[in-house]
Formats: C-alpha cells, sequence, structure tokens
C-alpha cells in the first residue's frame, strides 16, 4: 500500500476579495468564522451568498476565508449546467480565461467578470508529507480510490508547501461518483 491521504469533500463555495465583500455585505463588513478548515488559516464562513447564472439561481453557497486579492467561484459541474455556465478545470487562484457570473448578497449585487471554475482536483502537503510520499510541489499524479466503486483519478495535482496539511480535495461529482466522503482515505501513485 502507498501514501494514504484523507479526502476533503469540496461542496461548492467562493472566496471573496475585499471589495466584493463590501459589496455584498456593506462596507467595512468582516466575515465571521463558523468552522476551521483542515488547511491552516482557512475557515468556513458564516456567510452565504447566492450565484446566479442564465439559467438558474443556488440559494446559500458558503464563503470560505479569509479574503482573497481576487473573488474565486468554485462549482461543480452538476451546478453549472443548473445555472447554464459553461467551466473550464482550474486550479484555484488561475482566472484567466474563466467565465464571469453574478453574486448577490444582503446588501448588494456583484458581477464578477471572471473567477467561475470547476477546481482542478489536488492534494495539500507539507513539505515533509510530500517527501514521505515521493511527490513534489506542482507535480501530477494519481489517486487510487478503493471499495466498491474503487476508480483511480488522474491529473491531480500536488500543492505542498509551509501552511499545507495532507487532504485531497475533490468536488462533490468526483466524490460521489467513487463513493467517498470526508475522512475516507486514498492512496497516491506518483
Amino acid at each position: 500500500m502507498g501514501y494514504m491521504v484523507p479526502v476533503g469533500v469540496s461542496n461548492r463555495h467562493m472566496h471573496l476579495s475585499e471589495e466584493d465583500l463590501n459589496t455584498l455585505f456593506g462596507a467595512g463588513y468582516e466575515l465571521q468564522p463558523a468552522k476551521d478548515l483542515k488547511q491552516p488559516g482557512q475557515y468556513a464562513a458564516e456567510e452565504k451568498v447566492d450565484v446566479v447564472g442564465p439559467k438558474g439561481t443556488l440559494k446559500g453557497v458558503r464563503v470560505l476565508g479569509p479574503l482573497r486579492s481576487a473573488t474565486q467561484v468554485e462549482l461543480s459541474f452538476t451546478d453549472a449546467r443548473m445555472l447554464g455556465v459553461e467551466l473550464p478545470v482550474k486550479e484555484s487562484g488561475k482566472l484567466d480565461d474563466t467565465p464571469g457570473i453574478e453574486l448577490v448578497g444582503p446588501a448588494g449585487t456583484v458581477r464578477i467578470e471572471q473567477g467561475a471554475i470547476a477546481a482542478l482536483r489536488h492534494v495539500h502537503l507539507s513539505p515533509e508529507q510530500a517527501a514521505e510520499a515521493g511527490v513534489r510541489d506542482k507535480q501530477m499524479v494519481r489517486l487510487r480510490v478503493p471499495g466498491e466503486r474503487g476508480l483511480t483519478f488522474d491529473n491531480v495535482l500536488v500543492r505542498s508547501g509551509e501552511g499545507h496539511e495532507k487532504e485531497v480535495h475533490l468536488d462533490t461529482d468526483e466524490a460521489n461518483a467513487a463513493g467517498l466522503k470526508n475522512g475516507m482515505e486514498v492512496e497516491i501513485l506518483a
């Protein structure tokens, strides 16, 4: 058996810039942390925003903190079909050539010009964990999922550095296809 990593199923969510936070929730607003996430310093906030596309609306999409320099909305392909948008698969933070989308908060509406993505599946590892697994930052690896709905995921990006903790991030479509839940373990195949 190779290097095992716990799964974190990533439901639809968004990261907001300070400017967009102020438009959506009011000037000077600060996010209210609700739950710490496994990645150090990151959290699910109490705040939720509606995401509006040409064909529909997703109500109450969770905001994650802390704030970022650019707003980013991470959705599954199932979400995208419901909204009527075409999403590229992109690494978090790489927002060039991505579609925009409308966000509706309690104090205002924002139309981001870019930033809607299906997040590239990835595995977070500290430098020590990456060394144990025999992989390096930005390497593409495969993940083997054991069990009744076992499968292998290709094209999994390694994100290794200080401030990372061992966890695979898959969206809800990917996790459901493999019968995965939070905390279940998968194997890195380098």
